[in-house]
């Protein structure tokens, strides 16, 4: 992307000896050439130069505030590392390498269509705005079926995390041992008040205990080697698990957490490409209509800007949730 708009140097003459009233006559004639000129600005490059300087205060008040989740991100992983390595297993890697792949051409096609702006090809630029369009649309109609499974398997945050999610496990909690003999299933339990038509799973509050991970296996000759072998395995996820996460013995505790922390980073990253498809949208029509050129081309560009910082986000959510394990 052009950093000054090439129209600048033709017009800053006009300005050359200063702003005050006798050099009026100059800046109206700047005005009655270019309509897009704001009344309050005197050349297009000092328009043009004002936009870019705001929207680069703002993008940075953004990777301020996307900055203090990336800490918070860092101290729960710090905290809790057996939750994250667990937890990440039930994120979709396919979906989000699509993602990934989608935002990256995405970006890709924003960068054509600002220099096709600038050269004054219409046709290119109405091209790559709708493919950047369809890409941000993309997106959000992938985390939109990811997201809408995890809600159908209680992947959430909080106490629902805990609750049965189909009815396979609802059985089985109900015909459990009792809690001292399998402290997993202790976050359910059989209301007898209920009526009969009433639900009897009562799920109970998360456990909220701090997990410490367990030590890595010793040098050969200290443990037997079943036990070195058992200690190196993976969690077990089956895909009767996969849908009944709170069946597995060896889902660490405070698994929720991982969830909370994955909703509030890539939720708000989601509604950052909701406002991206509203202006990507708006540009385009503008550029269908011809509004932009070599001459004017300011809200391409700034809007370029934006979206490239939005698919940075994304590039660097996606190794910290979805490639931990």
């Amino acid at each position: 992307m052009s950093s000054s708009n090439p129209t600048a140097g033709a017009h800053a003459h006009n300005h050359g000896h200063g702003h005050g009233h006798d050099h009026g006559h100059d800046a109206h004639g700047d005005h009655g050439k270019y309509p897009f000129l704001a009344h309050h600005f005197d050349t297009p490059n000092q328009q043009f130069e004002s936009g870019k300087l705001g929207m680069w205060v703002f993008l940075a008040t953004e990777v301020l505030f996307f900055g203090a989740l990336f800490v918070l991100y860092a101290i729960m992983r710090f905290k809790n590392p057996e939750v994250f390595s667990y937890a990440s297993h039930y994120l979709d890697t396919i979906l989000g390498g699509i993602n990934t792949c989608v935002l990256i051409l995405s970006s890709l096609t924003m960068a054509l269509a600002v220099r096709a702006a600038q050269t004054n090809k219409q046709r290119m630029l109405v091209t790559c705005l709708s493919l950047t369009l369809v890409g941000a649309i993309g997106f959000l109609v992938i985390k939109y079926f990811e997201y809408t499974h995890k809600f159908e398997v209680n992947l959430k945050w909080g106490q629902a995390f805990y609750q049965p999610a189909t009815e396979e496990a609802r059985e089985i909690v109900k015909t459990a041992p009792t809690p001292a003999e399998n402290p997993r299933l202790a976050i359910a339990a059989v209301n007898p008040s209920a009526g009969a038509t009433a639900d009897p799973i009562v799920p109970l509050p998360p456990v909220d205990r701090t997990a410490i991970a367990a030590p890595k296996a010793g040098p050969a000759g200290i443990a037997p080697a079943a036990m070195v072998e058992e200690s190196t395995k993976p969690p077990s996820l089956a895909p009767v698990v996969k849908d009944n996460h709170i069946l597995d013995p060896s889902m660490p505790p405070n698994t929720h957490r991982f969830f909370a922390i994955y909703y509030i980073m890539t939720g708000l990253h989601g509604v950052h490409v909701v406002i991206g498809v509203g202006v990507i949208g708006w540009i385009l029509v503008a550029a269908i209509r011809g509004a932009y050129s070599s001459d004017y081309f300011t809200p391409v560009d700034l809007v370029g800007l934006y979206w490239h910082v939005v698919d940075l986000v994304w590039i660097f959510l996606f190794p910290l949730f979805y490639l931990i394990h």
